[in-house]
């Protein structure tokens, strides 16, 4: 095989001269220093220099060194002996490509495979759902082990749950209703770090593949991806609600709205879906880092997150979960038409009647929203016998209270409302500007055409009224 490659560096046949001598250098070492020595080619007064450089394997066994060099051209037979030497310093100055010619390159380019350092910036963007679920796994190992399983038991499952005994009209059940505490706070974090590895699952697995297939521009690339994480949770959220709407008889019965306050007592589906989502708006501040938003983007995204949490904190905290629960569902239907619509119209941007569709239940919602909470909390509750402040039964319902709820609830409305009308009025002034350059450029465009091929070309043999200004008269002047 090695005499094989040898002989067809030029074409040139196998004596068995060459094969003695190559088989005899084949195992000499290389040598480390340039060494440079000139011998004569065939025909030619020129002297060519055999420069010694550092060679694989494999060259090495092609008679590498000072010696192995110069016998082969000596000893060569047949003439051309310069040709090799010549052929080796063309690949060594990059001038023959590599695997063309003699078979076999002159220098291996290595891989760079640098990683970055250990919990690095880049390093910690680059495998965040990784850290994360170990951390996840650490708490979910704990359960193993009976010395940490009290401790861990705290962040998975939910806490403060109480049993209340069978009823003659459940004589076969008996209810397990739940309650708030402080240890919520550890089974939030634990959930926290769940929705972080579902949003890289998503990201990865789903968005990224779509980006990558569409070619999206970089802003288009950031609002797509928010747009598709809010529509999945927005979707879901929606159905896990509806489903506790209905189990409950909500729809059936609104007075159940403001009917026996204070609501301290929770189902597990109701804790639950509480707790789920405070702690994916809380996941939202480090999906901030994890994510790299621009600058700019995040005072937006803070105030936005932070809307999130004050509301459903403050619905779950004043017992108002069964208020809180109906909103949530009507918003995030809302806001869930509005991330699907942008999803449609990112792929295509004919799509755009699913914009006109949010915006007329983006107002229903607003007006559906004021009016729950008026007839809930001004007329439901202000008409309770029970009004008196009482923390460790967890009634609210005083008057300074209600007021503030109230006047959170319509600021938010009404701060939405004017982030709306804006929106809609930009979008607006954006299609007339684009649209008026237009109307106005094309009887212009099209008479100053006609015009100029009728004098240039005569039509029909006549002068235009702009006749003085003709081609033809100006050639005359010129002349």
């Amino acid at each position: 095989m090695l005499e094989a490659v040898h002989a067809t560096v030029r074409g040139r046949p196998r004596t068995p001269q060459r094969i003695k001598l190559v088989s005899k250098h084949r195992k000499l070492a290389p040598q480390t220093t340039p060494n440079p020595r000139l011998v004569r080619s065939r025909g030619d007064a020129a002297q060519v220099p055999c420069t010694r450089l550092p060679l694989t394997d494999g060259l090495r066994s092609l008679g590498g060194t000072r010696r192995g060099c110069e016998e082969q051209l000596v000893g060569g037979g047949g003439g051309g002996e310069g040709e090799l030497v010549s052929s080796w310093e063309e690949r060594s100055r990059g001038g023959v490509p590599a695997g063309t010619g003699g078979g076999f390159t002159m220098a291996i380019r290595k891989k760079s495979t640098k990683s970055p350092p250990v919990l690095s910036h880049e390093f910690i963007l680059q495998n965040h759902a990784d850290i994360v679920s170990c951390v996840a796994m650490v708490f979910l190992l704990g359960l193993i082990f009976e010395v940490t399983a009290k401790a861990s038991i705290i962040f998975v499952t939910l806490q403060y749950n109480v049993t209340l005994p069978a009823t003659e009209e459940q004589a076969t059940e008996s209810a397990f209703l739940y309650y708030y505490g402080i240890k919520d706070l550890a089974t939030v974090f634990f959930y926290m770090l769940v929705a972080i590895i579902i949003h890289a699952i998503i990201q990865e697995y789903v968005l990224d593949k779509i980006n990558r297939r569409m070619h999206f521009s970089k802003t288009k690339h950031s609002k797509f991806n928010e747009s598709g994480q809010l529509s999945a949770f927005y979707l879901f959220s929606c159905i896990w609600g509806t489903f506790i709407l209905i189990s409950e008889n909500y729809i059936s019965d609104p007075t159940i709205l403001w009917r026996a306050y204070p609501h301290n007592l929770m189902t597990f589906q109701m804790k639950f879906f509480y707790i789920a989502q405070l702690a994916y708006w809380f996941h939202a501040f480090p999906e901030l880092y994890f994510q790299k938003t621009k600058k700019e983007d995040i005072p937006r995204q803070l105030v936005y997150i932070g809307l999130y949490l004050f509301h459903i904190a403050g619905a779950y905290l004043l017992n108002l979960n069964h208020l809180g629960l109906v909103l949530l569902v009507l918003h995030y239907f809302v806001e869930f038409l509005f991330h699907i619509s942008r999803l449609f119209y990112f792929s295509d941007e004919k799509y755009q009647k699913g914009f006109s569709l949010w915006a007329v239940l983006f107002v229903l919602g607003r007006l559906l929203t004021l009016i729950l909470s008026v007839l809930t909390v001004g007329f439901g509750l202000a008409r309770a016998e029970n009004q008196k402040l009482d923390f460790s039964t967890g009634n609210f319902n005083v008057l300074a209270v209600r007021i503030a709820v109230l006047a959170s609830i319509c600021i938010t409305q009404a701060f939405m409302m004017w982030k709306f009308i804006n929106f809609q009025l930009r979008r607006w002034r954006e299609h007339s500007t684009f649209q008026a350059p237009t109307v106005k450029k094309k009887p212009t465009v099209t008479k100053g055409r006609s015009s100029r091929k009728g004098t240039e070309n005569g039509v029909n043999g006549t002068v235009t009224s702009n006749g003085a200004d003709s081609p033809r008269k100006r050639k005359e002047k010129s002349s």
